[in-house]
């Protein structure tokens, strides 16, 4: 994780695919969303979209999963001072959290995140808040995932008020 100096608002990251299998569906969603059309395939078939589909908090579940691993696969330097970066922070919340097309078993879906903006923290000068814009689409072009993920990242040079 770069520092937050070193953020650059616009970049984007990759974080990868998975695809979405009916075991899995299913398994996630009796534990944590267990809605028919999420549970059980044949009484999906009459529901809203005709199909079983993930729970919107499993694909977002998998993007939190991606998430971490892309930031831990990324090998930063050490800075002038000799100090490893940040592993970054926690986060204050998501914004405008939408799931606008459902994910059938099957599908596969790609997820990214960009920075949209960058937060200086009155309470806290040794940390900022990255905002970054973030999707998941699947192999249609069509958005599963999106919303503004916010989170904590420490600063090389704290603020000095």
């Amino acid at each position: 994780m770069p520092w937050f100096e070193d953020i650059e608002i616009g970049s984007r990251l990759e974080l990868g695919s998975h695809t979405f299998t009916a075991e899995e569906i299913v398994a996630f969603a009796k534990k944590y969303d267990p809605q028919y059309f999420h549970t059980d395939p044949e009484a999906a078939k009459h529901g809203p979209f005709g199909t079983l589909t993930a729970s919107g908090w499993h694909t977002s579940a998998m993007w939190m999963k991606l998430m971490i691993a892309a930031r831990q696969g990324r090998d930063e330097p050490l800075d002038a001072d000799g100090r490893k970066p940040p592993a970054g922070g926690p986060s204050p919340g998501f914004l405008d959290m939408k799931w606008p097309a459902p994910v059938r078993a099957g599908d596969t879906i790609t997820y990214s995140s960009t920075v949209i903006g960058k937060i200086e923290m009155k309470s806290r000068p040794q940390w900022g808040i990255i905002r970054s814009r973030n999707t998941g689409v699947n192999r249609n072009g069509e958005t599963v995932l999106d919303f503004v993920g916010q989170g904590l990242i420490q600063r090389r040079h704290p603020r000095s008020e």
